[in-house]
């Protein structure tokens, strides 16, 4: 199975990192083939519901890193979504890549996705996560995609917090297993 990881943290060594690494670390070990795209270090701009994508055929009126990624989108059999919570959702790199996904959507929901979210966030209340999480189940629910799994590491403000937990093995056999 082709697994395509978007990540949208900022902190190439903080907590969604962590878990992040021990997922794919777990995929990879089951034997499948992983990819990741890293949306805070690349340029993508947000969507501007322009309709140039649907109006002209000749896709999004941007030409940013989306266009690294949309092909990974649609050739992989599986999407991870990773985010810290903040404000009680996932954050702007992640959503601006998810928003981009609308050039393609028609093609997006024709296809039989697994999905899963792995996320991390400081408040020690499990609600705290409840806006990401149901964002990522309508999105599914949208899609017509799978849920494989959500990891929400609460109480987890950095990667020490997390090494600290059971979250990195809970990471990792949602990759094992996926």
């Amino acid at each position: 199975m082709k697994i395509l990881v978007i990540s949208g943290s900022p902190h190439k060594s903080g907590s969604t990192a962590l878990l992040t690494e021990n997922f794919i670390a777990g995929a990879e070990e089951a034997g499948h083939e992983v990819c990741r795209f890293d949306a805070s270090f690349k340029s993508i701009h947000p969507c501007m519901g322009c309709e140039r994508c649907h109006k002209t055929g000749d896709g999004c009126v941007f030409k940013d890193d989306m266009e690294e990624l949309r092909p990974e989108v649609l050739n992989s059999d599986a999407i991870v979504f990773v985010s810290p919570v903040y404000y009680f959702g996932m954050n702007a790199q992640l959503a601006a890549a998810i928003d981009r996904f609308y050039a393609f959507n028609d093609k997006l929901m024709t296809q039989d996705k697994k999905a899963a979210l792995i996320t991390a966030f400081a408040d020690d209340e499990e609600d705290a996560c409840s806006g990401l999480v149901k964002t990522y189940q309508l999105t599914l629910r949208y899609m017509g995609w799978e849920d494989r799994g959500i990891v929400a590491a609460q109480g987890c403000s950095n990667a020490d917090d997390v090494l600290q937990s059971s979250y990195p093995t809970q990471a990792y056999r949602l990759g094992k297993n996926f």
